[in-house]
């Protein structure tokens, strides 16, 4: 066994332990699932990596802690946002990895195997894991956006229309509440024409709850604060943050690309946004309304 220069060493150390973490990762993600496929799967793999980082003991001479935070992050967001968010996650940090592999391919002849191996772990997730809340992810996709795109516009026009937040925040949420009732019942009625494997029902829940979720976030500011410019300027901000937080979900947990989607979705959204504000104030005008 050839001696490994320094910076090699830490690399290794790195790597080790990361195999560590990620072997209780697994093995703890697997616990929380019923026994079956997936369950199979992850327990294999934890065991993959935990005899990866004993293969790096043999060059450390060391037995390393498990980064329990990361292992926390991983385990909490799998239980919350879905098993497959947070193993696409881990995998992505797994590929910044491959470049430390390469660095130690002359010294460690045994990173060949093991980097096939972590190649195939990934392909295997790919192919395994499916997860219902993905399968409706058009239904969230559709209540989510229709929320952000009608509920902004909505907002816009009502804060030039109204300039009252409380009178705004109660239009808006009938507006809202009214429009998720709508949405979950035409989601229902068009899944059921589409005949596909998916539950009208579910699909139904999926876009309703998007679209309600959405619209309490978007009106908070209404509830909170006093002028009504700051609330709109206010409930435009936390639209861009729903826009990037569901986006960055969906892109990572089906390997989609990111900006383009977050662009196109962010113009829709504050178009509408900016032509509501426009009409609203025209509509002031014209109707002559003072509240």
């Amino acid at each position: 066994m050839r001696q490994l220069p320094a910076d090699l060493l830490n690399k290794l150390r790195n790597i080790q332990r990361t195999e560590v973490t990620e072997y209780h990762v697994y093995k703890r993600l697997a616990e929380s699932l019923p026994a079956g496929p997936n369950r199979e799967l992850l327990d294999r793999i934890a065991r993959d990596e935990a005899a990866h980082a004993e293969l790096w003991k043999q060059y450390t001479g060391e037995q390393p802690r498990p980064n329990s935070l990361r292992v926390l992050w991983h385990v909490v967001i799998g239980r919350t946002l879905g098993l497959a968010f947070s193993l696409k996650l881990m995998e992505r940090g797994e590929k910044r990895a491959e470049q430390n592999y390469h660095d130690l391919r002359e010294f460690v002849p045994e990173v060949e195997k093991v980097a096939k191996e972590e190649d195939n772990h990934e392909n295997e997730l790919l192919g395994l894991i499916n997860e219902e809340r993905l399968q409706y992810t058009g239904s969230m996709v559709l209540g989510l956006n229709d929320a952000l795109v009608e509920l902004t516009g909505a907002l816009a026009g009502f804060t030039l229309a109204l300039r009252n937040t409380r009178l705004i925040a109660l239009t808006g949420l009938v507006t809202g509440i009214a429009a998720a009732l709508s949405m979950a019942s035409s989601e229902y009625l068009s899944t059921r024409a589409e005949q596909t494997d998916k539950s009208p029902l579910k699909a139904s829940v999926y876009t309703g709850i998007a679209y309600l979720l959405t619209v309490g976030v978007l009106i908070s500011p209404h509830l909170i604060l006093t002028n009504y410019f700051v609330c709109l300027a206010s409930t435009l901000a936390l639209a861009l943050l729903i826009i990037a937080a569901f986006n960055y979900y969906i892109c990572v947990a089906r390997d989609l690309p990111f900006r383009r989607r977050f662009i196109e979705m962010s113009c829709l959204s504050f178009g509408v946004a900016a032509f509501s504000f426009l009409l609203g104030f025209v509509m002031r005008e014209v109707l002559g309304v003072s509240v």
